[in-house]
């Protein structure tokens, strides 16, 4: 009998380390063999711990399991959900990027061989760097983390570009709200992760990879680590990447946690060692990176794609989504839902489909207000807006940003204007202070805000000129995407502005 039990940080947050000390014990004093395998998470919260038994029939689900429902599981009388892949919240999602994430044994390598792992590194070993970055291109994919830049173009310009050494950077500094689609992809299936960087390696030239991940994730710091040293023991990675006779090698960096290291330039300096502030651009990381050498930038999703890109042909990756937004979106549902957690699926979903159908409106059974899309500097989308498309032109169209996929869903009791303040007050917070609008800009909306609470309506125009010159003149998008919040807050939640002013009065 084989007992999945997942050691994903999620999971581990609601007692999934007691669940499988209890059913270590449990088996132990009935006499039972059974093989613990801590997995990653397959992505449903609202059900961790969820435990699947194996008994030789394939995998039934039990959730959320307690250490108290411990003896009715292995006696067979807890009741449970089928297979995980019958959920209708699992079922309706096309997996690409996070197809063994919770399937397979997280550190076993010749179980993620049997997932199809390693299947596009032996494929692009036999390739020319050219020809890498052609099918790279012709995927369709674009940057997950954030800005949606086509990986391609990126790949290619650091291909061209001359320079005795070139790197591979990952920016796993995951520090949006309502994110997590990094930790879990590092936590629950790492070795994707390292073959896409190793991919990327092989297709710009570069020879050494840093994976700059927050010293918030202990737990996707510690698998990475270990699923390195096992990468290394087979020939992934050193001086003949899966005997292509080409090296590539990669070391794992911890960042302190400040938010605007998530920009690539901030973090290149820190990793550099330096203050993580804003570099001016020109010169692009793709030509001028880590140590002034060309660098590829990519975020943890954009690297774990590529495998499946590579394994299953371009075309074939291309094949999903819409418009210009190809592949799957790895949606990151959390706030105030009835079913949050990692929904992967093709560009093209409505929005409202996700929050009302997939995540089941509220937790509390309230109305829905309001969701911000694309973390704390995202756009809060009004219901109104729930026609929109998932894809990059759409949400831009409908003045958002998808960003990094998450998700945070708010009921009628939220107060917008307060929101739009927290926006503000984040990025003062946050601000590296290289450049005034963003590091004076952000207190004096915090001011502002203030005082429209107040009841002093003629801040608000001062509120939207001060956005203007914080979105225009920003070095970086931390001051260039607060007024994203702040804006739409304002714009489809007026109520909420004057009522604090009729209240002031």
């Amino acid at each position: 009998m084989k007992i999945y039990v997942p050691q994903d940080s999620a999971a581990k947050a609601v007692g999934a380390d007691a669940v499988a000390g209890a059913i270590q014990d449990e088996a132990a004093r009935r006499g039972l063999e059974i093989t613990l395998i801590r997995n990653g998470s397959r992505g449903m919260c609202w059900l961790e711990p969820l435990v699947e038994i194996d008994s030789g029939s394939g995998r039934q689900a039990f959730g959320p399991v307690t250490v108290a429902d411990v003896p009715a599981l292995l006696d067979g009388t807890l009741a449970g959900h089928g297979a995980v892949e019958e959920i209708p919240f699992f079922a309706r999602q096309t997996r690409l990027t996070f197809a063994r994430c919770g399937l397979i044994d997280p550190l076993d390598l010749d179980d993620y061989r049997a997932h199809g792992g390693l299947a596009g590194l032996v494929r692009a070993a036999a390739m020319t760097g050219a020809e890498i970055v052609a099918e790279v291109t012709a995927s369709g994919l674009r940057g997950r983390g954030g800005a949606g830049f086509p990986t391609g173009i990126k790949w290619k310009t650091v291909h061209d570009a001359p320079g005795p050494q070139k790197y591979i950077v990952c920016n796993a500094d995951e520090g949006d709200s309502g994110t997590f689609a990094d930790r879990m992809i590092m936590e629950g299936d790492p070795f994707s992760l390292i073959e896409g960087m190793a991919i990327a390696g092989l297709g710009v030239g570069a020879t050494k990879g840093y994976v700059y991940l927050r010293s918030e994730y202990p737990d996707a710091i510690r698998m990475m680590e270990a699923a390195l040293r096992i990468a290394r023991q087979a020939g992934i990675l050193g001086a003949d990447v899966m005997g292509s006779g080409r090296a590539f090698d990669m070391e794992i960096r911890m960042g302190a946690g400040a938010y605007v290291c998530g920009e690539e330039t901030s973090l290149l300096n820190s990793l550099e060692g330096k203050r993580g502030v804003v570099r001016a651009k020109p010169p692009l990381p793709a030509l001028e990176g880590f140590l002034g050498r060309p660098t590829v930038v990519n975020n943890v999703i954009s690297l774990a794609s590529v495998p499946v890109i590579f394994e299953k042909g371009a075309a074939h990756y291309a094949a999903f989504g819409t418009g210009r937004s190809r592949g799957t979106v790895t949606l990151q549902i959390a706030g105030n839902v009835a079913r949050g957690g990692l929904f992967e699926t093709a560009f093209g979903l409505s929005l409202g489909e996700v929050v009302n159908d997939i995540a089941g409106g509220t937790a509390t059974g309230r109305p829905v207000k309001a969701v911000q899309v694309g973390g704390p500097l995202g756009a809060y989308m009004p219901v109104s807006k729930f026609d929109t498309a998932l894809g990059y032109e759409d949400f831009d169209a409908a003045g958002g940003l998808i960003g990094h996929a998450g998700l945070v869903v708010f009921d009628d009791r939220a107060d917008m204007l307060g929101m739009a303040r927290f926006a503000m007050e984040f990025c003062a917070v946050e601000s590296c202070g290289k450049c005034t609008p963003c590091r004076i800009g952000a207190v004096r909306g915090v001011e502002t805000i203030d005082r429209i609470a107040a009841g002093d309506s003629a801040a608000i125009p001062v509120l939207t000129d001060l956005c203007e010159t914080m979105k225009d003149g920003s070095l970086c998008a931390l001051g260039g995407f607060t007024p994203f919040p702040v804006m739409s807050a304002l714009t489809h939640f007026p109520d909420d502005f004057v009522r604090h002013k009729e209240a002031a009065e």
